[in-house]
């Protein structure tokens, strides 16, 4: 930390050594849920056996990280991190003897930083009094505080991240995660949308993108509504046209995200109770998926499902290749066209057509304008430990 302060780093973020300190044995081996140690797994048996973290050793470990650097910066004969921020005065390059005649040199890493208040990105960490999210701040915090809702209208460009983030949370501060269900306020955009659009969204809020998003779309969503459909002008063909990027909907708790087009890589990774409608995603789809309703109304890429323990999905086999993309240790497939799986065929064809409802799709609409020859092409998805009829009873009591 404090080297890397010294060359102009004012942020860190922490990932791994927080979860060795829980226990993890750094096997690389998340993605096959046989986490040796239980920390990256749902099975209830690992865990038992094998993990034995505490809270109170990733505080401990940070206060000793705080402790070893407040050594550091006081044989610095500095106060804080913020005073030794860009002084690369303060190091120099270890001379070792070169092998085979090669030598790095550092001196331009090295060169002295600007001392002024541009050196470093730490000012511009904040949001401008004239940003997207500050207006929808000031133009929403009596709606939120009334519990009255609103509908207001807004251009979106991809350097706006994070929308609706900081809304959710003034509104499960004041209401609970879904106390504004009853009272929605409802947000259309246009435009592209930056990182994490309707990140942690919270129930009575609903936001609808005309136009594309970034990665991280409903990253931990609790509640409320996502829509993203593509511009109205659009000539190309929606269902085979990313309009998401990476990692949307990861480790989601509810809510409803409907999207007219395709998704990137890991789709609904850890969602734990959304429903989701999309018209294809790419590699490790519904990966680590414990709850929810996922629908992929196209092609997915490999991997489907691994990790997969909980919830249910289904995905459009239009090209019959999903028995080669869909990772077969966790999961069960299922065609819904036999007796006995009626519930699921009703269910499917709600959920469509709430998706060409809510966005207007046009393969939505083919579908149910030919649903009977379409729903052979659909499997069912499951964890193997689940039952249909289970599943099923489920079904029935949501409808």
């Amino acid at each position: 930390m404090v080297k890397a302060a010294l060359l102009g780093a004012d942020s860190f973020g922490f990932g791994t050594a927080p979860m060795i300190v829980l226990g993890c044995k750094y096997l690389r081996i998340c993605h096959l849920n046989n986490c040796a140690t239980g920390v990256a797994t749902w099975d209830e048996r690992l865990r038992a056996q094998h993990f034995t973290g505490l809270p109170e050793r990733v505080e401990n470990f940070f206060r000793l990280l705080s402790e070893e650097v407040r050594q550091w910066l006081s044989l610095l004969g500095a106060r804080s991190l913020d005073e030794i921020v860009g002084r690369t005065d303060l190091l120099r390059q270890i001379e070792a003897a070169p092998r085979e005649g090669v030598r790095v040199d550092l001196s331009r890493l090295l060169h002295p930083a600007p001392r002024d208040e541009d050196r470093c990105a730490a000012a511009r960490l904040y949001e401008s009094p004239d940003s997207l999210t500050t207006q929808l701040d000031i133009q929403l915090a009596d709606a939120i505080a009334n519990k009255s809702g609103a509908e207001h209208r807004y251009l979106i460009h991809n350097t706006d991240r994070s929308i609706g983030a900081r809304l959710s949370g003034a509104i499960a501060k004041a209401h609970g995660n879904h106390g504004m269900d009853a009272s929605p306020i409802t947000l259309h955009f246009r435009g592209t949308s930056g990182q994490s659009f309707g990140a942690f969204n919270a129930g009575g809020l609903h936001l609808e993108l005309e136009g594309e998003a970034n990665d991280y779309v409903g990253k931990g969503m609790a509640g409320g509504r996502l829509v993203v459909r593509p511009p109205r002008a659009a000539r190309y063909e929606a269902r085979n046209t990313p309009i998401l990027g990476n990692t949307c909907l990861y480790g989601a708790t509810g809510g409803e995200l409907f999207a007219a087009g395709r998704a990137g890589e890991r789709f609904a990774v850890r969602n734990s109770g959304a429903l989701a409608v999309v018209e294809g995603a790419g590699d490790h789809c519904c990966e680590y998926m414990t709850g929810g309703v996922v629908l992929v109304l196209g092609k997915v890429g490999l991997n489907f499902g691994a990790g997969f323990t909980g919830g249910l999905t289904y995905v459009l086999d239009y090209n019959r290749d999903f028995v080669d993309r869909y990772n077969h240790e966790l999961i069960d497939i299922h065609r819904i066209s036999p007796e006995g799986f009626e519930s699921y065929r009703q269910h499917l064809h709600r959920l469509i057509s709430r998706h060409r409802e809510l966005t207007g799709s046009i393969w939505a609409q083919q579908i149910l304008d030919e649903f009977r020859d379409y729903v052979g092409k659909f499997w069912l998805v499951k964890p193997k430990a689940a039952s249909i009829e289970s599943l099923a009873d489920t079904l029935r009591r949501a409808a």
